[in-house]
């Protein structure tokens, strides 16, 4: 018997890994997380499967049906939304699985900020104006924020930054960020991203506030901020440039 931790992606369907769709189709134990995981992947489990959702079960009880299923010796397909790296959970979960005994795999998943920048049609780092990506959030109610890990710490990195589980602290996200990026710093607040009702309203530190509060968005809107998001200006990457030597291309050595 295996639990088998599935990313599910950012919300269309066809965004699961081909082994995470597979192992969804095998496994007669399915768990998985509410309404972030759409319900064409639940489709997916046999029709005699046990399925349930995990959203108002707490770890205790997830651990249970978890452990019921072991001592059965059934698979589990554990399914969360997004990639499983980063806000899933997988750390307490596996941390107890380790204790028990009982073993585990973990398939990767399209994150929410990679479908994000899809859908805005942009690259997330570009030459010679922004080469990181930080991942972060504001503290909640789940958990807080290490004392280190602040927007303004981030912020003066000058890099694209990628604000998860924060659209109701937009205020605080603009003020805090704008002393170093500019109230023109263009900024996109992707909701949904890859879901039937996927919006996006883009804008700059200046003017989003009032935007968002016209179109009003749910927590799980994505906001990206950094000059990435709408410039032209910057130079080709060297990688495929002409006079460039590498090792599939005319180097010697």
């Amino acid at each position: 018997m295996t639990v088998h931790f599935i990313g599910a992606g950012p919300g269309a369907p066809d965004l699961i890994t081909v082994r995470g769709r597979d192992l969804v189709a095998r496994c007669p134990v399915c768990l998985y997380a509410g309404s972030l995981v759409p319900p064409e992947i639940i489709a997916l489990a046999p029709a005699d499967a046990r399925v349930v959702d995990t959203a108002p079960l707490t770890l205790d009880l997830i651990m249970a049906e978890i452990e019921q299923a072991h001592e059965a010796g059934l698979d589990v397909a554990r399914l969360h939304s997004g990639d499983l790296s980063i806000w899933s959970a997988l750390g307490e979960q596996t941390r107890r699985l380790r204790a028990l005994g009982i073993p585990y795999t973990i398939t990767p998943g399209v994150p929410s900020f990679a479908a994000a920048a899809a859908v805005l049609g942009k690259e997330l780092t570009l030459p010679e104006v922004a080469q990181s990506v930080v991942l972060t959030r504001t503290s909640g109610r789940a958990s807080a924020m290490p004392e280190n890990e602040t927007l303004e710490a981030f912020s003066q990195t000058g890099a694209t930054l990628a604000v998860h589980l924060s659209i109701h602290a937009l205020a605080r996200v603009v003020a805090e960020t704008t002393p170093y990026y500019g109230s023109a710093c263009p900024v996109a607040v992707v909701f949904r991203a890859s879901w039937p009702d996927e919006r996006v309203v883009t804008g700059t530190l200046g003017d989003i506030e009032d935007k968002i509060a016209a179109e009003p968005m749910e927590r799980t809107a994505l906001i990206l901020i950094g000059r990435t998001l709408a410039t032209d200006d910057f130079r080709e990457s060297a990688l495929y440039d002409t006079d460039y030597k590498r090792r599939y291309r005319g180097f010697e050595g």
